[in-house]
């Protein structure tokens, strides 16, 4: 049934309404002389809608005045109509084919990039470390040397482990996998120092294998041995072992906040204007004549690609501008309140940055002419020791 009703629209076909008192013999009779009805729908006891091959309805029409109904065309569908409403439109052809041309020849480029994967690197980094190796949105598909540029970034990059290209229609699918850092593996049997991973004064050192070559208040500086690969006894001579133990330092860090002594403060009012534009590929086309009706304001975009398929885009961009009023106030800060700002900024960032515990702070304040800068310092203690290779 499936490949008639496909045929029929190849050759034509005609939704029609049939209404009679004898609509149901007229239907047997169809069916008899093997004419194809599809589509049936009856609106009332003497009236039913049907579709009907171009080919069958004179048949219909003959066997429908043999049983007194009457049939009455209401539309015709499929590819001969088509082209017979459209054969005296030269124009309608001939954008056609040029809109087929067109795209033929857009499915040869290369028009958007997509990268998955990324959650450290900046994708943006990835973004760029591809153009420069050799893909560029724009280019052709068949200049794009896949493996070269894979292999380019690979030895650019120590961060990413693996990277893939696969181009789908006019999209350049990228797709990292980022490496780990692991620490250097010693292995039991080599011999190893425990020395300082950055500068700092020690608080305490204990070996459990090595000889211990610092004592507590000593400064130390990064790559200095806390506690080295070898042992010497009263007995024994001096020997190479694979040394382990802890080594904790006060380590001093000091951030700095500018605070200003009038704050300008922008507040949205809530009134927005929106503009658009459409991209042709590098060429803007702004949709708007004048400039923004607001004197302070921020702008947030949005924009979307042109796609006729998943992966079939087009060089042809939406752009989405609105605008944000703003409405600047100034706000003074004291010597006290400018403290309290600068050391609660710092406060925020600094727990994101120690990997020890705080045991002292200490907040120094310059006042200068427009602002204070306000100059927080922090005695942490925490481990600095980490294994290195006696080679």
């Amino acid at each position: 049934m499936l490949f008639k009703i496909l045929l029929n629209y190849l050759v034509g076909y005609i939704n029609i309404e049939i209404e009679g008192y004898y609509i149901e013999r007229f239907m047997n009779t169809c069916m008899k002389n093997d004419i194809f009805l599809w589509g049936i729908k009856r609106k009332m006891l003497t009236m039913l809608f049907a579709k009907i091959g171009a080919d069958d309805l004179e048949k219909a029409k003959q066997i429908a005045e043999k049983h007194q109904c009457k049939i009455t065309v209401k539309s015709q569908k499929g590819v001969p109509f088509l082209i017979e409403k459209y054969k005296k439109r030269k124009s309608f052809f001939i954008a056609l084919l040029i809109l087929g041309v067109a795209l033929f020849t857009l499915s040869k480029f290369v028009w958007n990039i997509e990268i998955h994967g990324t959650e450290k690197i900046d994708i943006n980094e990835i973004y760029e470390e591809v153009k420069e190796s050799g893909l560029k949105i724009g280019m052709l598909k068949k200049s794009v040397k896949v493996e070269e540029i894979v292999n380019k970034i690979r030895l650019a990059r120590s961060d990413i482990a693996w990277i893939g290209i696969e181009l789908k229609g006019t999209n350049a699918v990228i797709k990292v996998v980022e490496a780990e850092e692991k620490p250097e593996i010693i292995d039991e049997n080599e011999f190893s120092n425990i020395v300082a991973s950055k500068d700092g004064e020690i608080v305490k050192v204990i070996a459990q294998n090595g000889t211990v070559m610092v004592e507590a208040g000593e400064q130390v500086k990064k790559g200095d041995i806390l506690i080295a690969g070898w042992m010497e006894g009263q007995h024994t001579d001096k020997y190479y072992v694979n040394s382990n133990g802890s080594a904790k330092a006060k380590i001093k860090y000091s951030l700095t906040e500018k605070v200003e002594k009038n704050e300008v403060i922008r507040e949205p009012t809530g009134n927005t204007e929106k503009r658009y534009s459409i991209k042709f590929n590098n060429f803007r086309l702004n949709l708007y004549k004048r400039l923004s009706k607001f004197d302070k304001y921020d702008t947030e975009s949005t924009s979307k690609k042109l796609t006729l398929f998943s992966n079939f885009y087009i060089p042809v961009e939406f752009i989405k501008t609105t605008n944000n009023e703003l409405n600047e106030i100034t706000k003074p800060h004291n010597y006290n309140e400018a403290k309290e700002i600068g050391e609660k900024i710092i406060e925020e960032k600094v727990y994101k940055l120690l990997m020890g515990d705080i045991i002292d702070k200490n907040t120094e304040i310059n006042e200068f002419e427009d602002y204070y800068n306000i100059i927080v310092t922090y005695d942490v203690v925490e481990e600095i020791g980490v294994k290195e290779k006696i080679k």
